[in-house]
C-alpha cells in the first residue's frame, strides 16, 4: 500500500473521531438536559454508543474478512455521513438514544475494521503503524470538545442553534469521510502464515475461522489486559474530575489534566509501538500494566495540582504502553485473512472495559468514596498483570530478535 494511502487512512481515522467525538463532548449531556432528561438519562444515553460498539466490533470484524476491509469502512462511513443530521430532528428523549444507536455503528464498525486494514499491510514496522494510525485518531478526539464547546458557546449552552451548529459540523466531517475512504484501494485480505491453526483456505465457516481465535490463549489474555487498562482509563476520564473539586482544583486545572493524558497517549505511542517491533510486545504489555496500577493508585492518594497532573501524564504513558502493543501482538498472534475477526473480538472486550470502569467506580465511589474507584482499577490491572504473566502461553520473556524468532 502507498504512503499516501496510509495518509488517507489516517486522515480519514482523525475526522471520523473528530465527528464521532464532537457529537458527545460536550453537547450530549447538555442535549439531554435540554430535553428535560436528569443525570440516570444522561448516563443511560452516554452509555448507548459504547454498548453498540460491545455488540458489533466483533461481528464487523468477522465481515470485514468475508467481505473485504474497504466495503465495510464504506458502510461505517455512510452511518458517519448521515447520522449526525438525524440529531437534528430529535425532540425526544428515546429519539436520541436511537441516534446515539445507530451513530455508535459508525465507530463500533471503523476502529476495529480499520486497524485490520494497518495490520494486513504492515508486518514490519507493525506497531509503529499502528501507533500512528491511533495517534491521528487520539488529534481528532482531543480537538473536538474544544471546537462543540466553542460552537455551543457562540449562542449559549443551552439554545438549539448552538446544538445545530455542533451537529452540522459534525455532519460536514462525516461527509468528507465517504470520498475520502472511497480514494482508498480495495486490498485483498492477506493470508499470512500466523501462529494460530488454520488451514491454508482462510474462507470456509466462520465458526472455523473464529473459534481458534476464541480459544487462543495468547489471543485471549491480551484482549483481557487491553480491557483492564479500558476499564482504568475510563475510571480515570470519569472521576478524576470529581476528584478535581474535591481537593480544590479550578476548572481549567482540571482540564489541563484531562488533556494532558490525551496528548502524552498521542506523542508516545508511534514510538512505543516502534519499541514493540524492536524489543517484544508481551513484556511490554505487562510493565505498562503494572505502571498504570501504580498511576491509579497515585491518583487516589495525591491531592495537588501538580501531582494530579503528573499522575495524569504518567498514566497517559502506561495506556500507551500497554495500547501500543496489544493491538500489534493480537495481529501477529492471529493470521492474515482473520485480522478483522481478531480486531473485532479486542473491539467488543476493550469496549467491556470501558464501559463498566465507569459503573463500577461509580458504586464504589458511592458505598466508599471516590478514593475506592481509584484504587478498583489499581486492583484490576495488578489482578489482570498477574494473569497476563501466568497464562499467556510460550517463551516470551526474552526480548528483540530471539523473541521475533520465537513466535
Amino acid at each position: 500500500m502507498p504512503v499516501s494511502s496510509f495518509k488517507i487512512l489516517c486522515g480519514v481515522g482523525l475526522l471520523a473521531i473528530f465527528s464521532s467525538t464532537i457529537s458527545k463532548s460536550p453537547a450530549l449531556p447538555l442535549l439531554v438536559s435540554h430535553l428535560g432528561g436528569g443525570p440516570s438519562a444522561i448516563g443511560l444515553i452516554a452509555s448507548i454508543s459504547a454498548c453498540a460498539g460491545i455488540l458489533f466490533s466483533f461481528p464487523a470484524g468477522i465481515l470485514s474478512d468475508r467481505i473485504g476491509r474497504k466495503r465495510m469502512l464504506v458502510f461505517s462511513a455512510i452511518v458517519f455521513a448521515t447520522a449526525p443530521f438525524c440529531y437534528l430532528l430529535v425532540r425526544e428523549i428515546w429519539q436520541l438514544a436511537l441516534v446515539r444507536f445507530y451513530h455508535g455503528l459508525a465507530t463500533a464498525i471503523f476502529v476495529p475494521v480499520a486497524m485490520s486494514m494497518v495490520a494486513d499491510l504492515y508486518q514490519q514496522g507493525r506497531g509503529e503503524k499502528m501507533g500512528w494510525f491511533s495517534t491521528a485518531t487520539l488529534l481528532g478526539r482531543f480537538v473536538a470538545p474544544a471546537v462543540g464547546g466553542a460552537l455551543l458557546g457562540i449562542t449559549g449552552h443551552g439554545q438549539e442553534t448552538g446544538f445545530h451548529l455542533v451537529y452540522l459540523t459534525c455532519g460536514l466531517a462525516g461527509l468528507v469521510v465517504l470520498p475520502a475512504l472511497l480514494l482508498l484501494p480495495d486490498v485483498k485480505v492477506g493470508h499470512q502464515r500466523g501462529s494460530l491453526p488454520f488451514s491454508a483456505s482462510v474462507p470456509g465457516t466462520w465458526r472455523d475461522n473464529v473459534g481458534p481465535l476464541l480459544r487462543h490463549r495468547g489471543i485471549m489474555i491480551t484482549c483481557g489486559m487491553e480491557a483492564a487498562i479500558l476499564f482504568a482509563y475510563g475510571i480515570f476520564e470519569t472521576f478524576l474530575p470529581v476528584r478535581g473539586v474535591v481537593v480544590g482544583l479550578a476548572a481549567w486545572q482540571i482540564g489541563l489534566c484531562l488533556s494532558s493524558q490525551v496528548i502524552t497517549i498521542a506523542l508516545a505511542k508511534p514510538a512505543l509501538g516502534r519499541f514493540s517491533d524492536l524489543h517484544g510486545r508481551p513484556a511490554q504489555i505487562l510493565v505498562g500494566a503494572l505502571f498504570g496500577s501504580l498511576c491509579m493508585a497515585l491518583l487516589a492518594i495525591v491531592s495537588s495540582f501538580w501531582s494530579l497532573l503528573v499522575a495524569s501524564i504518567l498514566l497517559g504513558l502506561a495506556i500507551s504502553v500497554v495500547t501500543s502493543a496489544s493491538a500489534a501482538n493480537i495481529a501477529d498472534l492471529s493470521k492474515g485473512g482473520t485480522h478483522g475477526s481478531a480486531m473485532g473480538i479486542l473491539g467488543s472486550i476493550m469496549d467491556l472495559g470501558h464501559t463498566t470502569g465507569p459503573m463500577l467506580g461509580g458504586l464504589l465511589a458511592a458505598s466508599l468514596g471516590l478514593q475506592a474507584s481509584f484504587l478498583s482499577a489499581c486492583a484490576m490491572l495488578l489482578a489482570a498483570g498477574v494473569v497476563f504473566y501466568l497464562g499467556y502461553p510460550g517463551d516470551w520473556r526474552v526480548t528483540g530478535k530471539a523473541f521475533r524468532n520465537t513466535r
